[in-house]
């Protein structure tokens, strides 16, 4: 099998899983419009910007809102999000990915992060992982949201490599098809009904191989 030189991460789902996170503060936007906000209507912002989610926040409720009523939502609820992940640490960790991200170095395999937040960098140095990673490529530094490939393209590219060098980790369907788009091999985390256009489909990074796609130096 051929050899792969760059691992490209998505952060919601694949290294932690801020689901709760998101939806306490979506639903605090909700709750301040006062209109219900489920954990099933929190499915559909799964993989989605911020601006988007807001969108479809407004859509569950009906509502319609100004430019500037949106900007002050999408605001309130940042300052929100990030009270709740000043409370994250290493614990919060996904199973398997410290391992995995440790397995990768030791190969010289290089790491990015590709997400779609804008609180990545915070995120990561929560976790104490930030030191994995080569790169770091967030919603501040993109202008195109998945399935788009833009995030993925410059994360190879901050790495010095080519598409066809890069192994993509995703949990959404989203990011799937923005890894087959850039030309690169995608493997999934989840369930493999719901991610059926990726490569490879693996519950979690604990029951991801190294050497499987990445072989020693």
């Amino acid at each position: 099998m051929r050899r792969f030189n760059a691992a490209l991460f998505d952060m919601d789902g694949v290294l932690i899983d801020s689901t709760g996170y998101h939806y306490q503060a979506w639903k605090a936007v909700a709750d301040s419009m006062g209109f219900d906000f489920t954990e099933e209507d929190n499915e559909r912002l799964k993989g989605v910007s911020r601006q988007r989610s807001l969108e479809i926040v407004l859509e569950v409720g009906g509502r319609q809102l100004s430019k500037t009523a949106k900007q002050r939502l999408l605001e309130d609820m940042n300052q929100d999000y990030l009270r709740y992940i000043q409370s994250m640490d290493e614990a919060h960790l996904l199973p398997g990915v410290r391992a995995c991200l440790q397995a990768l170095r030791g190969r010289g395999v290089k790491v990015a992060l590709g997400s779609s937040s804008k609180n990545a960098g915070v995120i990561l140095d929560s976790l104490q992982i930030t030191a994995y990673f080569d790169a770091v490529i967030d919603a501040n530094k993109t202008r195109r949201t998945k399935p788009d490939p833009q995030v993925f393209l410059l994360g190879a590219a901050a790495l010095g490599m080519v598409p066809a060098e890069c192994v993509v980790f995703e949990d959404a369907q989203a990011g799937i098809q923005a890894a087959k788009a850039a030309g690169m091999f995608a493997v999934g985390i989840g369930k493999p009904e719901v991610l059926s256009q990726a490569d490879m489909v693996v519950a979690g990074l604990h029951q991801f191989d190294v050497d499987t796609l990445f072989f020693p130096l």
